[in-house]
């Protein structure tokens, strides 16, 4: 954690996820004024329950900023999962509306709709930091980080699946991919990582295990949307048959680091940080 503390009043922007959970016990830990802006039908309701928080539809931009206003806040972080929501969910009030015709067809991929509304926040003068700018301890070291190394087809999988996600980055379509033995099991779209290593665990094929690689885009904007592996990712990657877990050192957050180490240990898989020069020319 940075030495000295930040004590400037911070809103969360919360979906779902641990993320947005270890945010607010760092929140609580130091004694940092802090809110919530929760989404219905996204954020869980047990992480706001006795907390500071408002209860939003997408596209309240005007609620979202009162509240905001109202309480004093100086930075935004956004923490956790969104699913991106259907046109029956949106109920814009009058500044959303604006909003909306400002974004249009620009966000066609998460990123750039993050980038936007970033950008629109921000114009409001508010200043918006990333999970990573809190809790910079948590991003992935470079190297081994298990004691168990991928073998020389577990690098040649990796190696495909850096090749398929350089590849995808420019049109913004995911951060994950799982190849097992050069064959490309399943790749992240819009159900997110957890429902990709089980759906691909129903396509696990006989030989040497799969393996899931998570990077960022290329020009993935780190305030939001940060990849992000934890003990549930490890538990879900042994559960599907898959062998380890390949990462990009520095631009990815690990999340209860020491659990999920231990149990990759237990299972026999390996994690891998890989440094971001070696996910933009792998092999």
């Amino acid at each position: 954690m940075p030495a000295a503390l930040n004590q400037a009043p911070i809103a969360l922007f919360a979906g779902r996820g641990n993320l947005p959970l270890t945010l607010l016990q760092l929140f609580q830990k130091q004694k940092r004024p802090f809110v919530i802006l929760a989404f219905k039908g996204q954020t869980e309701e047990k992480l706001v329950k006795g907390l500071p928080h408002i209860w939003l539809h997408f596209g309240e931009a005007g609620k979202a900023l009162r509240y905001i206003a109202e309480n004093h806040i100086q930075e935004i972080v956004m923490a956790g999962a969104i699913s991106r929501p259907t046109l029956s969910e949106i109920r814009p009030d009058w500044e959303g509306v604006k909003w909306l015709t400002q974004i249009g067809s620009k966000a066609l991929g998460d990123d750039n709709l993050l980038k936007l509304i970033i950008k629109m926040i921000e114009g409001k003068g508010y200043k918006v930091v990333g999970p990573d700018d809190i809790l910079a301890d948590l991003l992935a070291p470079q190297g081994h980080l298990s004691s168990i190394e991928p073998d020389a087809q577990a690098w040649r999988d990796i190696g495909r699946g850096i090749e398929i996600l350089s590849a995808l980055s420019p049109v913004d379509v995911g951060q994950a991919v799982v190849v097992q033995e050069g064959l490309v099991l399943g790749i992240e779209a819009i159900e997110g990582t957890d429902a990709l290593i089980e759906r691909t665990g129903q396509l696990h094929r006989p030989g040497l295990g799969g393996v899931l690689i998570k990077t960022s885009k290329y020009q993935q904007e780190q305030r939001a949307d940060l990849p992000t592996i934890g003990l549930q990712t490890v538990q879900k990657v042994f559960q599907a048959g898959l062998r380890g877990i390949a990462i990009e050192a520095g631009r990815t957050l690990f999340l209860d680091r020491a659990e999920a180490l231990k149990l990759a240990q237990e299972k026999g898989l390996f994690i891998v940080g890989l440094a971001s020069a070696q996910c933009r020319t792998f092999l």
